[in-house]
This record gives structure tokens, C-alpha cells and sequence, in this order.
């Protein structure tokens, strides 16, 4: 009989406790929510980013409660918010927009680490745009405090010989003349839970840490992951009529690739002027095999139920978001 009431005692205990973690987490969701309203409609740069920092220290006074990973944050569509699907880490993004047209971009990585006695604990890193500082963006090795900013719209995990991998897709609206999306690998030190961005990754290109992909503010471009028939093809020697002949194959497989638009300059003449840097007609597609992102340039993605470029729709700068202008919402 008692360890009846006992038992029920510890249910009584922890049910209780567990509505006053979700009372306290759902305000700090409310706040968060009232704050980013501020943040993407407020009509000067002093009001945005006040309510930006307000949102930022409320973000972390929020990560400080000791169950705040389990809480599925949920904002409207102006902030990323994306979870590992083992569940290591969540990474949450957003952009401020500037008068002048400029994107600045903030975040944080709440991840999985080890306390002194070995214990899971999670921390929380806030992530700092340096964009404007990184020189070698693609063969950079980069961490929270000097970070490519971007707002990540896809979160892909992969592995291999029981390694684990995580590759970011993210967009980030720089300016007046261009918008920049990236493939972005990410570590997660399983000892501190510190996020490492950029990762050698790409086959038979050990220097490049990251693919930056960045192009004319009014361009359509698609960056995405998901499954699409390949197409490859590839030269056989084969005989015929006593001859040795070279012939081609075709290969389809069905694959979830990683793919994009190639970039080229409008005009010639006009290489690294990223203004002017447009689609060139040809898909392009990172496919994970071995440990590693395969390119595959003669690869064509083919979808029979939709288009791979969304209709154009631009945003209207006085009510910022974070989709690419190629967005159909």
C-alpha cells in the first residue's frame, strides 16, 4: 500500500513539474514571438535591433531552464528553427534587415556535451555574423563567434562507418545587388557541444570546406535536398560488326541529392561580380556517397510533380523574411 502512494506521489511530482517547465517555456515562446514581430516589422534599424537584442538575451535566460531542449519552439516562418533528427543538436536562425537593404543574421546552437562527471548536459552557443570579415568564405574552417551567417532551411544528416554527418542548406539576403545561399557542413563537439562550421566534405576538392553560391538579388535559385531520378551517362567499348566501338549508356537511379543551379556572369568579362551572376541553365547535384558529397555535373534531376524553380515572387523590404525571393508563399 505505501509503495503504492509512493508511486503515485512521484506521478503527482513530476507531472506537476513538468506543467510548470511548459507554463515557464510557453511564455518565454510568447515574449520570443512578440519580440520577432518587432524585429521584422519595426520601421527603423534603432527599434529592430533593439527588440533583436532583447530576443537574443531572452533566448538565453530561455536555454538556461533545464529542459529547454525537449521544447519544440515554433515561430512564424521569419525564424528557422531546425533539430538534428538524432537529436544532438537544434540550431535556430534569423535575419534583421537593415534601411539600406543589408542582412544581418543571428542564431544559436543548443547541443549535447559532457559535464565534469560525464553526464549529458546541453549548451547553448550564440552564433556572431562575421560575413563581412571572412575572406577565404569557402575554404574557411569557422566556429559561433565568426560564423557565415545564414538562416538554414534544411538540416541534413547523413552517415557513414558509423560516423555521423550534418549538412546545412541555408540563404542569407546581403544587400541591395546579391543573396547568397550555402551548403554549410556542421560539426558538434561531443565533449562541449561547440558548433565547428565548414568540414571537408567535398570529394576531389579537399580545400573546400563549404559551397557559397552567391548571385543577382532578382535571380531564381534553387538549393534543396530531396530524392530526384539521376541521370548519368557514361562511355562503354563495345563491339560491333567485328569493330571496337564507343558507345554511350544512360544510368537512372533514383538518389536524395543535394541540388542546385550552376552560376555564371551575365556578361563576360564580369567574373567574381557576384551582382551579375545568374543561373546558367544547368542543375547541378551533391550526392552523400563514402563519407563524402559527390558531384555530379551530368547529373539532370527530373521531377514529375513539380517545378525544381518556384515561381518568382520578390519580398517587399519593408516586411523582411527569411525565404529566398524565390519563395511561392
Amino acid at each position: 500500500m505505501k509503495k503504492t502512494i509512493i508511486s503515485l506521489f512521484l506521478v503527482a511530482t513530476l507531472g506537476t513539474v513538468y506543467a510548470q517547465d511548459k507554463e515557464v517555456m510557453g511564455k518565454y515562446q510568447s515574449q520570443l514571438q512578440q519580440l520577432f514581430e518587432k524585429v521584422q516589422n519595426a520601421p527603423t534599424d534603432n527599434e529592430r535591433y533593439l527588440a533583436n537584442e532583447q530576443a537574443v538575451e531572452l533566448f538565453s535566460q530561455a536555454f538556461e531552464e533545464e529542459d529547454s531542449y525537449k521544447w519544440n519552439w515554433q515561430f512564424s516562418n521569419y525564424i528557422s528553427v531546425l533539430r538534428s533528427p538524432d537529436k544532438v543538436f537544434t540550431i535556430i536562425t534569423w535575419p534583421v534587415v537593415k534601411d539600406n537593404g543589408e542582412y544581418e543574421c543571428f542564431g544559436f546552437v543548443q547541443a549535447k556535451g559532457k559535464d565534469e562527471e560525464d553526464d549529458d548536459v546541453w549548451i547553448a552557443y550564440p552564433l556572431h555574423d562575421l560575413s563581412d570579415e571572412i575572406i577565404n568564405r569557402e575554404e574557411s574552417v569557422l566556429d559561433a563567434d565568426h560564423w557565415l551567417g545564414s538562416v538554414y532551411q534544411e538540416l541534413i544528416q547523413t552517415s557513414y562507418e558509423g560516423k555521423t554527418y550534418y549538412t546545412l542548406l541555408g540563404w542569407n539576403g546581403c544587400s541591395m545587388l546579391t543573396q547568397r545561399k550555402v551548403i554549410e557542413p556542421i560539426q558538434i563537439n561531443p565533449r562541449n557541444g561547440k558548433p565547428q562550421f565548414g568540414q571537408a566534405l567535398f570529394k576531389r576538392d579537399k580545400n573546400r570546406r563549404r559551397i557559397v553560391l552567391e548571385y543577382n538579388k532578382e535571380a531564381m535559385v534553387n538549393l534543396s535536398y530531396e530524392q530526384q531520378l539521376s541521370i548519368s551517362r557514361e562511355n562503354v567499348k563495345v563491339k560491333k560488326d567485328g569493330r571496337t566501338v564507343t558507345s554511350q549508356v544512360t544510368h537512372e537511379t533514383k538518389e536524395q541529392m543535394i541540388i542546385f543551379d550552376e552560376l555564371e556572369p551575365q556578361v563576360a568579362g564580369m567574373e567574381g561580380l557576384f551582382q551579375y551572376y545568374v543561373p546558367s541553365g544547368k542543375e547541378m547535384a551533391y550526392v552523400f556517397v563514402n563519407g563524402r558529397w559527390e558531384l555530379r555535373e551530368d547529373a539532370q534531376g527530373r521531377l514529375t510533380d513539380k517545378k525544381l524553380n518556384k515561381d518568382f515572387k520578390p519580398i517587399e523590404k519593408k516586411k523582411p523574411a527569411y525565404q529566398t525571393i524565390d519563395s511561392d508563399q
